[in-house]
């Protein structure tokens, strides 16, 4: 499914990429199950680090890995600020469609990156490369955007499905009417495969609440 280029291995040793495809899948507005699930995740995150603070929260081992990475291109990781809205200022999970929240619940219990895509417009092959700064491509919102040097991007065979520092594209993007899914987990240097692996087995447990009968297709890890 995933070609991993040299330049990626040699770039960043001990990172790695998650890919789960997903057959049968639905993608409605809401689903009552997966909203409890949300709202329990939310209380659980908000237990678990009632006597954190931000800086503390930074020290996790998987926050520390994403802060090291998004530091060296002076950027903030958006998934520990979403974390601490939740946790620090009594915020709920974006609701946008049950799918797309499947993988944002995900996220947000393991701090782990992750882009999804209608899997029924990728185009083969897919890889995993290094940016050297001239490529770009249209972000979920529409922005045109140029990347930086040394970003891990994945791209299709017509274009960049995702960077780690500017997230999905448009083109690709889960919709209402997607049936087939594909999701990708950036995790940089510091992150066990393993840890990999049990998000995951997360995100396609809180699919399969919302589409029972879905099949999951590839579940993978690749190392650098």
């Amino acid at each position: 499914m995933l070609t991993i280029t040299e330049n990626w291995k040699t770039t960043y040793p001990g990172a790695s990429i998650g890919i789960l495809i997903m057959k049968g899948v639905s993608n409605p507005k809401s689903h009552p199950e997966l909203d409890a699930l949300k709202s329990a995740l939310e209380e659980q995150l908000r237990t678990q680090f009632a006597d954190f603070d931000r800086s503390a929260l930074r020290e996790l081992p998987t926050l520390k890995a994403y802060h090291a990475y998004y530091k060296s291109f002076k950027k903030t990781y958006h998934v520990q600020l979403q974390l601490e809205s939740i946790v620090f200022k009594g915020k709920s999970i974006v609701s946008v469609t049950s799918l797309v929240e499947t993988m944002f619940t995900a996220e947000l219990k393991n701090q782990l990156l992750t882009a999804g895509h209608d899997l029924e417009i990728v185009q083969q092959p897919v890889g995993v490369f290094v940016a050297d700064g001239g490529e770009s491509f249209t972000r979920i919102n529409g922005q045109e955007q140029q990347l930086k040097a040394g970003d891990m991007y994945i791209a299709d065979a017509e274009s960049i499905l995702s960077s780690m520092i500017y997230g999905p594209d448009q083109r690709t993007r889960i919709n209402p009417k997607t049936k087939q899914v594909l999701f990708t987990v950036y995790a940089p240097p510091g992150i066990d495969e393993s840890t990999v692996s049990s998000h995951l087995r997360d995100i396609e447990s809180y699919v399969k609440v919302i589409a029972p009968g879905a099949k999951t297709d590839v579940q993978e890890v690749y190392g650098a």
